[in-house]
């Protein structure tokens, strides 16, 4: 029970992060997905474009804390 507890503790703790990622990644995937649905391109570039939503994500959340710091100010 204590396992699920701490669970629970973390989920609540990280709740908008977590939400956050998952939106992301879902955009992310969907909208590779549908660019080379159309353009048909080689399945290389289609693995090279998923794992650059790495960089991707991590620019994205830098970006929101630096305007989220430039807002307070």
């Amino acid at each position: 029970m204590k396992l699920l507890q701490r669970l629970g503790e973390h989920v609540q703790e990280h709740h908008s992060g977590m939400a956050r990622d998952l939106l992301f990644a879902l955009v992310w995937v969907g909208l590779v997905s549908v660019i080379f649905g159309l353009v048909e391109g080689p399945q290389w570039a289609y693995y090279l474009l998923l794992a650059a939503g790495i960089p991707a994500y991590y620019g994205f959340v830098f970006s929101m804390g630096v305007a989220k710091a430039s807002q307070r100010e």
